[in-house]
């Protein structure tokens, strides 16, 4: 158990999944939301589930809160964003987030594991549609999002030195 009260189990994943090394793909840029290095306001674990999705397991803590006692919508945003784009990153495609919609169904209550859940749904062009939900226990919707993702032109992926 950490300083937040949370056990490492509390973020594992499932038997079938295989742990997925998010900032190996992209960099140290994956650090708005999971790069929380004070653990007070996000904790997070990436996965792949059977079907090579992306899903993660998200701890919202007390630096997340809005309405008392639940997470800010901007904080479930945020993650949303975090987790489609990776999911697409993931699938193949190096890409900037254009547009995504987010639909709150209940309010997240502070200091909860939720698995955040991706899948790539279409790409024509350039465009990459990913869809996703932040789903609690008990199978409570707290979120769904979609998400259309631009793929970048090769001239502007930056390379490392």
């Amino acid at each position: 158990m950490d300083q937040t009260g949370l056990t490492p189990l509390q973020l594992e994943g499932e038997p079938d999944w295989e742990a997925f090394d998010a900032p190996a793909l992209v960099g140290s840029s994956l650090r708005f939301v999971s790069g929380d290095r004070t653990g007070q306001r996000f904790k997070a674990r990436y996965f792949r589930d059977r079907e090579q999705n992306l899903v993660a397991r998200f701890w919202f803590g007390p630096e997340a809160e809005g309405p008392p006692g639940h997470a800010h919508g901007g904080s479930a945003a945020a993650v949303l964003d975090e987790v489609l784009g990776l999911a697409a990153w993931a699938a193949g495609h190096a890409i900037v987030v254009g547009n995504l919609n987010v639909s709150f169904r209940n309010m997240l209550p502070l200091q909860t594991v939720v698995q955040v859940e991706s899948r790539v749904v279409s790409v024509s062009g350039r465009k990459v549609m990913v869809e996703g939900s932040i789903c609690g226990p008990d199978d409570i919707v707290y979120a769904t999002a979609e998400c259309l993702c631009i793929k970048l032109r090769p001239e502007s992926i930056p390379t490392e030195s």
